[in-house]
């Protein structure tokens, strides 16, 4: 998060540029409090109206406070102090000032008691569609600071990890061949090191984020959760049912494997999949797909998808075509008569690389199993 700039005469605090100044959990906000003083910190939505004591003692000069709860006194010395104070806002089914990325679980909060309508996530869906024409400056405010914040929170996760994007459709069923070969696939990349990384969404999303969370058990783990999901194949008619059975296999087979999904409540019919160990979800779709693009740093392979998919190629082949993020990363198309015929975008993305490093780092497949292979040998070319 960006702060306020440092006083020059205050007792050397510590500035917005420098590392770790986030505080993101009461044991941070102990352990720092006990090395004497919150200067420059930012703490970022924690509940310390147990910490009166420590923030009336405690230096909080050029501290910035997000979201925190206080008691009255203790906030208003810590304002007399010298820090920035954005209180809690009531009443809202997200917290804007978050200081880490959703889980499965507390998106899908009373799925199981009330239904998927009850939940946080779909809360959220109807606060947006509520206020995203209104012209509210406060309430696009608040949507800016949220998806700021998971951003933040996004990099964080996968500081130093070899991320692999995986694209494609999200009316892929979950009972298809298309399926469990997108789960297959990620739990090869996910075996082989590489952090999966979805749009977190149904269909060819929840499979590749299905497959990491197999990659640590034997592999029949992934049969017989196909064949249980197998039984409510799309999330209509009743997104309660879909989560409900992805649920089910999280609970017959729990602790598995790391992936990142990274949804939209700008498309918010389409629920997130609970597969997903960690979920950065954001209001606005741009943001989202630019950072999941940009965070793929090992390459991205495009499952065969309609016109989301088409704009995340060229989403991706943008920065790879002018070399703005570095090196070009590996593109893998799966699916050549998909991506030649029916949409055929490989011909425009072959004829964009010509002459260029990207060229080197493009690959149409045939099949899914040929993805891992074409993946490792651009990555090759890349390094």
């Amino acid at each position: 998060m960006t702060g306020v700039s440092s006083n020059a005469e205050s007792p050397a605090p510590r500035h917005a540029h420098d590392h770790d100044i986030e505080i993101e959990s009461l044991a941070e906000f102990d352990r720092v409090v006990a090395s004497g003083s919150l200067a420059g910190y930012r703490v970022q939505s924690l509940d310390l109206t147990g910490r009166g004591f420590a923030l009336l003692s405690t230096d909080t000069t050029d501290a910035v406070f997000l979201g925190c709860a206080m008691e009255p006194d203790a906030a208003a010395k810590v304002r007399a102090g010298g820090a920035l104070v954005f209180p809690p806002i009531p009443g809202l089914p997200f917290d804007p000032y978050r200081g880490s990325l959703y889980g499965a679980d507390e998106l899908f909060d009373g799925l199981v008691d009330e239904g998927y309508e009850a939940t946080p996530d779909a809360r959220a869906y109807d606060w947006y569609r509520r206020t995203r024409s209104d012209g509210d400056v406060f309430a696009s405010m608040l949507r800016s600071v949220h998806d700021d914040a998971i951003s933040d929170a996004l990099h964080e996760q996968l500081a130093g990890a070899r991320v692999v994007g995986i694209m494609g459709g999200h009316a892929l069923e979950r009972d298809s061949a298309a399926y469990a070969g997108a789960a297959r696939l990620a739990r090869e990349l996910s075996r082989g090191g590489l952090t999966v990384a979805t749009g977190g969404g149904p269909g060819a999303m929840e499979a590749a984020n299905l497959g990491a969370y197999a990659a640590p058990f034997e592999d029949g783990m992934l049969d017989s959760a196909l064949e249980l999901l197998g039984t409510v194949p799309h999330f209509t008619p009743s997104v309660t049912d879909w989560a409900r059975a992805a649920f089910a296999v999280r609970r017959s087979r729990p602790g598995g494997g790391t992936s990142i999904g990274i949804p939209t409540w700008f498309y918010g019919h389409e629920p997130p999949n609970a597969f997903a160990s960690h979920i950065a979800k954001y209001f606005v779709n741009a943001v989202r797909e630019d950072g999941l693009l940009a965070h793929s740093n090992a390459g991205v392979v495009f499952l065969p998808g309609a016109a989301g998919t088409v704009q995340e190629i060229f989403d991706n082949a943008t920065p790879n075509f002018y070399g703005s993020r570095g090196e070009p990363t590996p593109m893998v198309l799966v699916d050549r008569e998909h991506w030649t015929e029916r949409l055929p975008t490989w011909p425009l993305l072959q004829a964009l690389a010509e002459g260029r490093p990207m060229a080197s780092r493009i690959a149409l497949v045939d099949s899914v199993d040929e993805a891992p292979e074409a993946l490792a040998r651009l990555s090759a070319a890349v390094s």
